[in-house]
């Protein structure tokens, strides 16, 4: 998303660079949505996919969220979960990321007008017809994860989690996990906050998220980054940085959790990837903890009129 909207502006070359770095060592999951940038981020995407080598393109997996309806000058405006509007998002996503398949598609947000029902139904209709692989979801409910999975089978569930985020560990989680639904951890690094990069001094460009998100504002902020303070003197005992003891604590909660990385350079890819390396130990993650306990986090992770349209946190 980064690449596209959202944090300010990003640079074309090192996005395609990041692109084919994370590619060549590895990675195989791409993670978008079609309005990141109104179509921008499926085409940087595909841009990327088109000018890596076969062996690279033929591994990576692409996941999609669609549904969210957006304006001219860039505002969100609700979702549509609408059978006839997924199959007409999958066609627009198709061509701009130039496959003939998504491997894992999902609603960005529930559409509270449409039956989560249907809208799974029609992105099984599209598996039937070859066009999708696996069917996700984005920040549901557990109760919304089982009415899903009564329809088709639902391979994964996107949704923020990170040390300063664990509201999913209390009832969705644990539902995920009966049910056999592996989870992607989108902002494992809070949009940067938690990433030990962040000082309290930065001015950010206009538009760019985080001057409207809680977290980042006022005392809040100065309390988050107390934390982080806290945090970096457990990743200096370990020899390693913020960014990578947080990712790895997200990895060490199950094999059925990605950790998602929204790096935008090549040398913040390096970092996050250097996370894999980095054990932690019962100590460890006692003394990370510690740091960082559960629900200290001041201010909601989004602006009150995007919680809204979180189904996870009904």
């Amino acid at each position: 998303m980064g690449m596209s909207a959202l944090y300010g502006e990003a640079d074309r070359g090192e996005s395609l660079a990041t692109i084919h770095a994370a590619l060549d060592a590895g990675v195989t999951l791409l993670d978008t949505g079609d309005f990141y940038g109104m179509g921008h981020n499926e085409l940087l995407i595909g841009e990327a996919l088109r000018t890596a080598p076969a062996v690279a393109r033929e591994r990576a997996l692409a996941s999609v969220k669609f549904g969210a309806l957006r304006t001219v000058e860039g505002g969100f405006t609700g979702y549509d979960g609408r059978p006839e509007a997924v199959r007409n998002f999958l066609a627009y996503s198709l061509q701009r990321l130039g496959r003939d398949h998504i491997d894992i598609y999902r609603i960005a947000r529930v559409d509270p007008a449409v039956p989560i029902e249907e809208t799974v139904g029609a992105i099984a209709e599209a598996v039937e017809a070859g066009h999708v692989r696996h069917i996700g979801l984005s920040e549901v409910g557990a109760d919304t994860l089982r009415r899903a999975a009564a329809v088709a089978p639902i391979a994964d569930l996107q949704i923020e989690y990170s040390l300063i985020s664990r509201g999913i560990e209390r009832e969705i989680l644990p539902t995920a996990r009966e049910l056999g639904i592996g989870v992607t951890a989108y902002g494992v690094l809070s949009r940067g906050l938690i990433s030990g990069h962040f000082t309290r001094d930065r001015e950010l460009a206009p538009g760019d998220f985080r001057g409207m998100s809680p977290r980042f504002q006022g005392e809040n902020l100065d309390r988050n980054l107390g934390l982080v303070d806290a945090l970096r003197e457990v990743a200096d005992g370990k020899g390693v940085s913020v960014a990578q003891t947080a990712i790895a604590w997200v990895l060490s909660r199950g094999e059925d959790i990605v950790p998602l990385v929204g790096a935008r350079r090549r040398d913040r890819l390096a970092e996050a990837l250097g996370a894999m390396e980095v054990e932690l130990s019962a100590a460890d993650l006692a003394a990370v903890e510690e740091a960082v306990p559960a629900g200290a986090a001041a201010g909601e992770r989004y602006p009150a009129a995007q919680m809204a349209h979180l189904d996870s946190e009904h």
